[in-house]
């Protein structure tokens, strides 16, 4: 197999390509770079390649984040719309990292990025395929204990409709959400909430 068709084969399996996944298969990354200009790949983003027409989902941008920054966890607006549990429409993808990680910075997609330490970061973490990627997102029940604990940044009225959508999709049980609550130390603004919706 020449190298044209091993890249080409690389970004059929893996969805999105980096450099750094064709310089391990031993290929040169300036490959990437002539199979753009041959039209054989896209630029779908900074360092990032696809097979042009690939089929691909509106989560794209989900997958192009998790492939540059593999440990943030999608989280708040953006953790909402995957789960389909909220009418908001966020123009950047809302990611958690550590607290003393190194913050990433590019162009696109646009990133709003908050900070978790100790569990209230690991508790939660599904991973879930998105265009053959690893995506990490939290559970709706962990997402909705994020929003009242970010409900300065995101607003009250998003933390009380993710609240009210996830139960009533039941995608989480009230057990859950006591738990995400706890979690994330906002049991005690949670409480009042928790009560009126049972």
């Amino acid at each position: 197999m020449d190298r044209k068709q091993k890249i080409l084969e690389l970004a059929k399996q893996m969805g999105l390509i980096r450099p750094r996944d064709v310089e391990e298969a031993g290929i040169h990354r300036e490959y990437l770079l002539r199979l753009c200009r041959t039209g054989d790949l896209t630029r779908v983003g900074r360092g990032l390649y696809a097979v042009p027409g690939a089929q691909t989902s509106e989560s794209l941008s989900l997958a192009e984040v998790a492939k540059r920054v593999p440990n943030a966890v999608i989280c708040l607006i953006s953790a909402l719309e995957f789960h389909t549990l909220t009418t908001q429409i966020s123009r950047s993808v809302w990611i958690a990292i550590e607290k003393k990680r190194w913050e990433p910075t590019f162009d696109y997609p646009p990133l709003e990025i908050v900070r978790l330490s100790g569990r209230a970061f690991s508790f939660g973490v599904e991973e879930h395929q998105v265009d053959r990627i690893t995506v990490k997102v939290y559970s709706p029940s962990k997402t909705v204990a994020d929003c009242f604990k970010f409900r300065n940044k995101i607003g009250l009225d998003v933390a009380l409709e993710s609240l009210r959508e996830t139960w009533r999709s039941r995608k989480a049980t009230m057990d859950e959400l006591w738990e995400s609550a706890k979690v994330c130390r906002v049991a005690n603004v949670m409480r009042p909430y928790l009560e009126a919706i049972t």
